[in-house]
């Protein structure tokens, strides 16, 4: 995270990018801890309490959350665009035949499912917000929102992890998925301008489907029809998201006036 910010305040200032102030800082500091610095901590604490496929099942409320948030935080629409609410649920009906989800037995991990759904909340929400912010921005300003939201999950990252962490603190960049990180930390922030945050969770719908047709690919295992429909289900839902028409925004104002 903290490459990535570096790299885009280096591409920032090469291209004379004007740096946010006021509330587009605050709103960039915003997406930053709510779109990396949050989940991180609430999964983080989360481990134990809640199965690997059942988080991952969970995750698939992301496109819920966006669709009913993004009318609120980012979209200029008024009111939610059901036809993409109905998609996201299609793709959750078919992830949950997939990945079944374990229901919590105890307290603790019943407190561990709320986070884990508090902090796909969370993602879903920055995203909306960051959508808007960007788009609101000049052309250049998504080097500059990225350099602030990096950063500032950078930091708090760094932080968290000198307090909490319980392995030797270390700078190494030597690991060879960095490069692939910062790739995809870099089309995320390129799609903002591009895509309706709703469509750009889609990502958490797409990621299961392609690890099992992989898996189906080249393990080929006896899958059941229970199994099939799952993927059928997540594949519509995530087409229907991707390629559904928009309803026409409404021309009022932001509503968290960062315009």
């Amino acid at each position: 995270m903290a490459l990535f910010a570096v790299s885009s305040a280096i591409a920032a200032l090469f291209r004379k990018a004007h740096w946010p102030s006021g509330k587009t800082l605050c709103a960039s500091v915003i997406v930053g801890l709510g779109l990396f610095l949050v989940p991180a901590l609430l999964i983080e604490i989360a481990k134990g309490g809640v199965e690997d496929s059942t988080r991952v099942a969970l995750f698939s409320l992301a496109p819920v959350f966006a669709a009913v948030l993004e009318p609120y935080l980012g979209s200029a629409s008024s009111t939610p665009q059901r036809t993409f609410l109905t998609a996201s649920l299609v793709a959750v009906a078919g992830t949950m035949l997939v990945f079944p989800l374990d229901l919590p037995h105890s307290a603790y991990a019943a407190l561990a499912f709320l986070e884990v759904i508090a902090a796909i909340a969370s993602i879903a929400a920055a995203n909306c917000v960051a959508v808007r912010l960007v788009c609101d921005q000049a052309a250049d300003s998504t080097l500059t929102v990225a350099t602030v939201a990096a950063g500032a999950a950078a930091i708090g990252l760094v932080l968290l992890g000198v307090v909490f962490g319980r392995h030797p603190f270390s700078l190494s960049f030597a690991d060879p998925w960095t490069a692939l990180d910062l790739l995809a930390l870099t089309l995320l922030f390129w799609l903002m301008r591009r895509m309706m945050a709703t469509r750009m969770t889609t990502r958490f719908l797409i990621a299961p489907l392609i690890a099992n047709l992989i898996g189906l690919a080249f393990a080929r295992p006896g899958v059941q029809v229970r199994g099939w429909l799952g993927l059928l289900l997540i594949a519509l839902g995530s087409g229907w998201l991707l390629f559904a028409p928009e309803d026409e925004p409404d021309k009022a104002g932001s509503p968290l006036g960062i315009a």
